[in-house]
């Protein structure tokens, strides 16, 4: 009876040994945690205490843990995208300053007269131009490059010599061979007006050039025998 008891005994106490064992290597391992990662339960050598899934344990006294390979068998590591490439953007382009246009040359309003004698332009009783009236009127018609014509104003005159009607007729016929010749060396046509007054108005008085035609009297009536031109316009100020 004795021995018996004296093995029980010991049986109870080996069982109580390996249960104090138990609580204190549960004890240590909690006492072994650390403040900042108290999440996850230990042993006394810091190891992780597993289930029988391969899964730690959770103390529940932090935050829930983070996932990490050791605690979690299908744990996949987050890999950080690529750093994106800078790309140098280019300066802003800057347009080039451009000098402000020159200013237009200033248009002046303007009427200009021109007499030109008939003689130089016409043979006497003639209506058909003179090598000298040609270059006369090259240099009219050059002139008027530095003018914007609105108006040119083309009136022939006769002398007293013959009739009437024979002088207006020739007036006019002068007239239209001035216009027609300014044309051909470009002046616009339209802004040509051409008028023949015949004798009707002399530059000579009443009393000049008495006599019968004569070489004297067709002389002395010279003055009467012309083509007046008036432009009309701007003229351009360089």
């Amino acid at each position: 009876m004795t021995k018996s008891f004296d093995k029980k005994q010991i049986g109870l106490a080996v069982a109580c040994a390996l249960a104090l064992g138990i609580l204190s290597g549960t004890a240590g391992a909690q006492t072994t945690l650390d403040a900042k990662d108290r999440a996850h339960l230990v042993d006394s050598r810091g190891g992780a205490v597993m289930s029988g899934t391969g899964l730690c344990w959770h103390t529940a006294f932090g935050p829930p843990p983070p996932p990490g390979p050791e605690c979690d068998p299908n744990y996949v590591a987050y890999v950080a995208p690529p750093a994106m490439k800078s790309v140098a953007v280019p300066p802003p382009q800057i347009a080039a300053l451009t000098p402000p246009p020159a200013p237009k040359p200033a248009l002046k309003p303007m009427a200009e007269k021109l007499t030109l004698d008939a003689d130089t332009l016409f043979d006497f009783d003639k209506a058909t131009l003179r090598p000298a009236g040609r270059d006369t009127l090259d240099t009219f018609v050059s002139n008027l490059r530095d003018i914007s014509p609105e108006t040119i104003m083309t009136i022939g005159h006769a002398d007293r010599i013959g009739t009437d009607r024979y002088n207006q007729r020739l007036s006019e016929q002068r007239v239209a061979t001035v216009k027609a010749y300014m044309v051909s060396k470009g002046v616009e046509p339209g802004r040509i007006y051409t008028e023949g007054k015949g004798e009707t108005q002399p530059v000579t008085k009443a009393r000049d050039c008495l006599g019968p035609k004569s070489a004297k009297v067709i002389a002395c009536l010279q003055p009467d025998r012309r083509v007046d031109i008036e432009v009309i316009g701007t003229k351009i100020v360089r």
